[in-house]
């Protein structure tokens, strides 16, 4: 007994390898104070690991795993067992009804999981799904970016009053409308007056007026249908020469 006191007041902490019956993965390094009651290190323990003082035993063991004694008296000072830095705390929850039991707070395979129906969640605002599709509609993808680039490119070569030929069946117009028409698409457009009555209106489309053209001489296509060059109103007759 007295080499026990002699060892609280000789050395004032230990630090302590913390395992715990029902939690397996359950281990910490803590330090406890030697003057400490058995009572006090278990309300320490208990905000550590959950386990309620009146259901905890503890075991103490030293560093080669081999159990030195049981702290069943609460009353007594830690250093009364003897406890050195690196013995092991081992904590035993008698509580069969403890929240440690049954292992599901390690395997959350036994948690019963919350499920929502796809139409329920679809109708939710402020999901991840909605800043998403939020997030899409306003940044345009790389493909589309790339497109778009590449019309730009090819409208560089098409100006407003060039003659033209437009793919399919090569029919042949003047340009009228160079740029973009949000109410047809992303993108950028050509507007073309046919030679002929080969097209859909008169320059207005959806209500927008683009470029003006008699009644069905016009139309808007994408820039790679366009070839600008020099190209001639064709004689409507030539067909007929032998």
């Amino acid at each position: 007994m007295a080499s026990s006191l002699q060892k609280i007041e000789g050395d004032d902490s230990v630090l302590l390898r913390i395992t715990h019956s029902n939690i397996k993965t359950f281990s910490a390094d803590m330090r406890f104070s030697l003057q400490m009651s058995v009572e006090s290190v278990k309300e320490k323990l208990w905000k550590k690991c959950g386990t309620s003082v009146n259901s905890m035993h503890l075991e103490l063991y030293d560093d080669s795993n081999y159990k030195i004694s049981d702290l069943t008296d609460n009353s007594r000072p830690l250093g009364f067992y003897s406890p050195l830095d690196g013995f092991r705390l081992h904590v035993v929850d008698l509580d069969p009804s403890s929240v440690t039991s049954g292992g599901w707070l390690e395997d959350t395979s036994l948690v019963e999981k919350y499920t929502i129906s796809e139409e329920a969640y679809s109708k939710r605002q402020g999901t991840f799904r909605k800043f998403k599709e939020k997030l899409s509609s306003q940044i345009p993808s790389t493909e589309a970016m790339v497109q778009e680039t590449n019309m730009e490119s090819l409208c560089s070569n098409i100006k407003v009053g060039s003659r033209c030929e437009v793919e399919p069946g090569e029919k042949r117009g003047i340009v009228k409308f160079v740029g973009k028409a949000e109410a047809l698409g992303p993108g950028f457009w050509v507007g073309v007056q046919y030679d002929e009555p080969l097209g859909k209106h008169d320059g207005m489309v959806k209500g927008v007026r683009y470029f003006e053209c008699p009644p069905s001489h016009g139309a808007i296509v994408r820039p790679e249908k366009v070839k600008v060059g020099d190209y001639p109103e064709r004689d409507p007759f030539e067909e007929d020469e032998i």
